[in-house]
């Protein structure tokens, strides 16, 4: 079964779709089998993995909304391995459509529940706030990834970030966890980015990705080709970075199953 890891911030422009992307297009280069869910309306996972969003029959909101089964959705990207169950402006409607249906924070879990098995990971890019879309994501999730610049601001959304995690966790989603903080957009010269750095190993350890995405150029550039950066420039500072958080990613992953079996054993 899918791990599923929802990456969120509810503040915009610090890298939650260039994470998303590129995390997706590295874990598939290491033979994971990815679905890359775009939850956002601007559906900018959707064009940057190289699908046109105009020109779609289905969306993520007919799952949500109406239903639809899921692999009815999902498109392929082709070079990149992965796939996409993407979006288009109609998921602005579905926040109010939500409203009036029972159930309606389960329903992307319910969609999911039905493809998952033939996943090994499932990315969810969130909306840009916290919202009857994130909490969706939030939902189905195993785990959020919190993508984050070092900057002042930046720590105090966190706590509001933090917050809603428990929330959810306690009411419908016990399984939640954070599964990680990433620093993004980093530039280690800035005196200001090594003290919140700082402050978030102290608040969170290891759960803070030793992994840090610089601030790159051909990041910026990849998604207006339509492809991930790795496949627009591999060498470049943001393919490597996306690449070995993805090892980094797959690496925790394995730790945690194997203490889950080395407390199983003892237990037996």
């Amino acid at each position: 079964m899918a791990r599923i890891i929802a990456i969120a911030n509810q503040k915009g422009g610090v890298g939650k779709t260039t994470t998303c992307v590129n995390l997706a297009a590295s874990l598939a280069a290491m033979r994971q089998r990815i679905l890359l869910v775009d939850l956002d309306p601007q559906g900018n996972a959707t064009m940057g993995s190289g699908i046109d969003k105009h020109a779609l029959e289905h969306s993520v909101y007919d799952v949500l909304v109406h239903q639809v089964p899921a692999r009815q959705v999902i498109q392929p990207t082709g070079e990149a391995g992965f796939d996409v169950l993407p979006a288009n402006g109609d998921l602005t409607a579905a926040e109010v459509e939500l409203l009036q249906v029972d159930n309606r924070e389960q329903r992307l879990r319910a969609g999911l529940a039905q493809v998952a098995g033939g996943y090994d990971y499932v990315l969810i890019d969130c909306p840009p706030s916290l919202n009857m879309l994130t909490l969706n994501a939030m939902v189905a999730a195993d785990g959020v990834i919190i993508a984050m610049q070092c900057e002042y601001f930046a720590l105090e959304g966190l706590s509001a970030l933090v917050g809603t995690i428990q929330r959810v966790a306690e009411t419908v989603n016990p399984k939640l966890q954070i599964e990680g903080i990433l620093r993004t957009m980093y530039d280690p010269r800035n005196s200001l980015t090594n003290d919140v750095s700082a402050q978030l190993h102290s608040h969170f350890g290891d759960r803070v990705y030793r992994t840090v995405v610089p601030r790159n150029v051909r990041l910026a550039e990849a998604p207006s080709h339509g492809v991930p950066a790795m496949y627009y420039d591999r060498y470049s500072r943001g393919s490597k970075a996306y690449m070995a958080l993805a090892g980094e990613i797959i690496r925790r992953e394995e730790k945690l199953a194997q203490l889950a079996q080395t407390r199983a054993m003892a237990t037996d």
